[in-house]
């Protein structure tokens, strides 16, 4: 998978997203979006990717913002249809995927770099990261679902504080209020988000996508808990369950395959 702005690469089953533009501190261009694009379709077509780690290049930034020369003239119409886009294509695909993605903070998160960080499942930040929306600086506001992601994971309150000061919190504040999962020193970021993926790995495929699917029910479904019931109900048809309960009663280790 070559592609100009990013570097992608799938070790042991895990698909390693490098955005690859640290002298721009990774920000969120079109060619860069558009080829997150197409590496997040991948991940979900290719069977053999368990899980995705979603980095940025270099000790400076995760991605420090979009790319605001892009869309400096846009008038309303054109201003929905990015954030639509966007959504659409990367951000939310990215929540949608049926397989965990883990955002391996190295650096400044701000603006459409937070948020990106935000659609993954989990998140994980470098000691020194610093994470904020700054967009109302600009007079605008955040696009690509920041608005709803950052109130789903911070409650009402904070997110408008967050929003409206245009605030950057660090690593360790972002722990404290539930933004991030997990701080560790920069060296150990992405050994840290693989240690997760490869306790996920152990774990049946289908009935990871089904809670995957359940969780994101809780908060952008009308009755999240009928998804859980269906999703539960159809675990019990796959492969992977009776495999499991046949280990659990023979006592030996579960060989899940996906089916």
């Amino acid at each position: 998978m070559a592609y100009q702005n990013l570097i992608s690469e799938i070790k042991e089953n895990i698909l390693y997203i490098t955005i690859n533009r640290e002298k721009a501190l990774n920000a969120l261009n079109r060619e860069t979006l558009a080829e997150l694009a197409d590496v997040i379709n991948l991940a979900n077509e290719n069977a053999d990717v368990r899980g995705v780690i979603l980095t940025g290049s270099g000790e400076k930034a995760f991605v420090a913002g979009a790319d605001i020369k892009e869309f400096s003239d846009y008038n309303a119409e054109q201003g929905e249809e990015l954030a639509r886009n966007g959504q659409h294509h990367v951000f939310n695909a990215i929540e949608r995927s049926s397989k965990p993605f883990v955002a391996a903070i190295n650096g400044f998160a701000l603006g459409g770099g937070l948020e990106l960080a935000m659609a993954c499942h989990m998140r994980i930040a470098a000691s020194h990261a610093k994470l904020g929306l700054p967009e109302v600086t600009l007079g605008l506001i955040p696009g690509y679902g920041g608005t709803q992601r950052l109130t789903q994971l911070v409650g009402k309150g904070k997110a408008i504080e967050l929003i409206t000061t245009a605030g950057m919190i660090t690593a360790e504040e972002a722990l404290k209020i539930g933004l991030v999962n997990h701080i560790v020193p920069h060296e150990d970021l992405i050994n840290k988000a693989a240690e997760i993926l490869n306790l996920v790995k152990q774990r049946a495929p289908l009935a990871v996508s089904a809670a995957i699917k359940s969780v994101n029910a809780a908060v952008n479904e009308v009755n999240g808990y009928d998804v859980e019931i269906s999703e539960f109900g159809k675990c019990f048809e796959t492969t992977d369950f009776k495999e499991g309960v046949s280990a659990f009663i023979n006592k030996r280790k579960s060989l899940f395959k996906g089916q």
